[in-house]
């Protein structure tokens, strides 16, 4: 099937540049694929959003009905020791973190939205396909994606149900797969897209939807904390929304250059909420919903190259998200508007297949670009530890204003993980069912399905890395990393002759192993098209 453009991916990048490209010229054929099994199935963020880029979208967006409903109408922001806190007043809070004009949102519910507003414009929207290989022409250049097959069985021959992926030729492909993204790792690898940037950074957010009593509800609330339940050497940090209906969303992202094999962003999520000012509020409440997602956060000097010949990366796929400010969702809709208009303007001159500089050159005379720039020490400063990091921040945006004339590097997560024998191991208390729960349940929240006579989605490059080096050194820290009970370390009768089980039904997709894994051995891959989280809220 051919198109004038591809897009990978139906998140808010890749939704944005199609109704971008559409409403520059109707004619222009757009193709959008999603390997959820709808559009928002695999959408997860905290999240509040700035409407800016939606604005400019948009500009009705109100009367359009977009799913923006509750206004921000406070922020906390708290330091958290063991047993008690401490709130920052809002004038010592760096103005890029406070939430004044942003709204708190389900993220799946507003792709949903957006995949509504590009279908009546005619964008032709296939969820349920994966895209699992990046089409090159005789020159090299990028001429459209192969969805996967379809019914291959564990052995990977052909079953009953087998039906052959479709190639989906375009004059230019753009990918918006979101963090961490299985083609845009390999397009970074083949273009060496980064030859010129800093590896790029990433944390985990663990997220659950509540529906609480009355009485602890406030509409519009925002609250964000540092400290407890992570180490002051650790980056990270809670946050809790009020949205409207009495629900509240909760989690725990946490940076994944930690250092301690032993450390399970899962459970230090479930510790988070047993705090005594957090734990009041969910007393008489009903959890509705699970997830989890690695997130972008090196900010500007971890972007790659935008552009190779016949397509661009987009949205979190490249990197856009400002962590100083903890969203990301109006920097995609911004990248995404920039590649389209970028597109549009190559096939009004009848190109194809060439490197699209005018996304690049737009995007470094845009607010995003500013934004970033302004924010591009914050994750640097934050990975030395929390009160130094805290202390150089708030003195790079209070005094600076974001002009400081150093540009602190990022260094790779995989590589800071220490040896086992040189961290102490860490007693996380049981789950109570009531509260704090075990990762199966949670991932049952989760709506997760994958076929079990499917090929392993996990690739090992080697199997006997996993005991020789990840368990002998590490004391296997996937066990841990993986917010889903992925990855078990399984022994016979007598306790001998480890070997590591890889549960690939629970996966929820957030590719945190494929980011934290020591020796980088865990290759993520897409399963079949459709599977994975159902998230209905999140």
């Amino acid at each position: 099937m051919e198109f004038d453009v591809v897009i990978v991916g139906g998140g808010p990048a890749g939704l944005a540049a199609a109704i971008r490209l559409k409403q520059i010229n109707p004619d222009i054929n757009v193709c959008l694929i999603e390997k959820g099994s709808e559009i928002g199935a695999h959408i997860l963020s905290g999240a509040v959003m700035d409407p800016r880029a939606l604005t400019e979208l948009y500009p009705n967006w109100k009367e359009l009905g977009a799913p923006l409903e509750t206004a921000v109408t406070r922020d906390r922001v708290t330091f958290l020791t063991q047993h008690g806190f401490v709130d920052i007043p809002n004038l010592m809070v760096p103005g890029c973190m406070l939430n004044q004009g942003n709204y708190i949102i389900s993220l799946g519910m507003v792709c949903r939205w957006l995949g509504t507003q590009a279908e009546a414009l005619g964008v032709e929207i296939y969820p349920g396909f994966a895209g699992a290989e990046v089409l090159y022409d005789e020159k090299g250049a990028v001429r459209g994606v192969a969805t996967g097959d379809m019914g291959v069985g564990r052995d990977g021959q052909p079953t009953d149900a087998y039906a052959p992926g479709m190639e989906l030729l375009a004059k230019y492909t753009l990918f918006a797969e979101g963090c961490r993204g299985h083609l845009g790792k390999q397009l970074e690898a083949k273009f060496a897209l980064r030859t010129e940037s800093d590896p790029q950074t990433y944390a985990l957010g663990v997220k659950e939807l509540w529906e609480v009593q009355p009485e602890h509800h406030e509409p519009g609330l925002v609250v964000h904390s540092a400290g407890w339940p992570i180490k002051s050497d650790t980056y990270g940090g809670g946050f809790m929304y009020h949205l409207n209906n009495n629900l509240v969303s909760i989690g725990l992202v946490v940076g994944l250059g930690y250092k301690n094999p032993y450390l399970s962003p899962f459970e230090e999520m479930q510790r988070y909420k047993t705090h005594p000012q957090i734990a009041p509020i969910f007393k008489g409440a009903k959890r509705l919903a699970y997830g989890a997602r690695a997130l972008t956060a090196g900010g500007l000097q971890s972007l790659p190259k935008l552009t190779f010949p016949g397509g661009v990366v987009i949205g979190d796929d490249a990197g856009f998200l400002v962590a100083s400010r903890i969203k990301g969702s109006h920097s995609a809709i911004k990248s995404g508007m920039l590649a389209a208009e970028a597109t549009a303007l190559a096939l009004a001159e009848g190109r194809s297949a060439d490197e699209l500089t005018a996304y690049p050159e737009a995007f470094k005379k845009s607010w995003l670009y500013d934004e970033l720039r302004t924010a591009r020490n914050f994750k640097p400063w934050m990975a030395k530890g929390f009160w130094l990091g805290s202390l150089m921040f708030g003195i790079d945006q209070t005094i600076l204003r974001g002009k400081a004339p150093w540009t602190l590097a990022n260094h790779a997560d995989h590589t800071k993980l220490l040896p086992a024998a040189q961290c102490e191991p860490i007693n996380y208390p049981k789950p109570d069912g009531v509260l704090t729960f075990d990762r199966l349940s949670s991932v049952f929240l989760s709506n997760t399905n994958h076929a079990e006579n499917e090929p392993c989605h996990l690739q090992l490059r080697n199997p006997a890395v996993a005991i020789e080096t990840n368990l002998a050194i590490y004391d296997a820290p996937e066990q841990r990393y993986c917010p889903a009970g992925v990855y078990e370390i399984v022994r016979d009768e007598a306790g001998q002759n480890p070997h590591l089980q890889i549960n690939a039904q629970n996966c929820v997709h957030c590719k945190t192993c494929d980011i934290k894994d020591p020796t980088q051995n865990i290759n993520w891959v897409v399963p079949q098209g459709g599977e994975g989280p159902i998230y209905q809220q999140m």
